[in-house]
């Protein structure tokens, strides 16, 4: 999907406030992403998800990136749309999410909290991830701090552990536990 296909949904009101941006336990997946190694990761239906991430997903450094708690990295689709309304060409899975969520309060999201995805699988969040230099492209100027979790606190990436296997899909529910 276009960064400016991504930017008509969900819409912002006259206040500059996101449609989907709300105070919700409950969300889904706006889309799956994987790569070869490294940004973009690009958009796939669905995909089998084990203890040490998406199958057909890579990571060129496995000393910062993968492994059982870091299986998964996760960010919100409204993130991803407010980034763009700051000027970022910002767009999902250019910043290596796995999952990009959509109506989930990201505020809640948070190390510790559990989230159930579709009928099977369960994720645990485990930490705030920091961003590289890889990301340069998704940001003005290449100012990727712009989601740094202690420059920007509730605009972090997340990381997360498999706490249950199974298939995701485009679609599927994410419910805060």
């Amino acid at each position: 999907m276009s960064a400016a296909a991504v930017l008509n949904w969900p819409r912002q009101d006259k206040g500059g406030k996101f449609s989907g941006m709300n105070n919700s336990n409950n969300g889904s997946i706006f889309q799956v992403n994987v790569s070869n190694g490294g940004v973009p990761k690009l958009a796939v239906r669905q995909a089998l998800l084990t203890p040490l991430g998406l199958i057909g997903d890579r990571q060129r450094n496995t000393e910062v990136h993968g492994g059982p708690e870091r299986a998964v990295c996760l960010y919100s689709l409204e993130r991803i749309q407010a980034l763009q309304a700051e000027g970022h060409p910002i767009y999902p899975g250019s910043a290596g999410e796995n999952l990009t969520l959509v109506g989930l309060d990201w505020e809640q999201v948070k190390p510790g909290t559990r989230l159930q995805v579709g009928k099977e699988v369960v994720l645990e969040i485990t930490r705030y991830t920091t961003p590289c230099d890889n990301l340069t492209e998704s940001f003005i100027d290449g100012y990727f701090n712009r989601i740094h979790p202690s420059k920007y606190p509730g605009w972090a990436r997340l990381y997360a552990k498999v706490i249950k296997t199974g298939e995701i899909r485009v679609g599927d529910r994410v419910t805060i536990e």
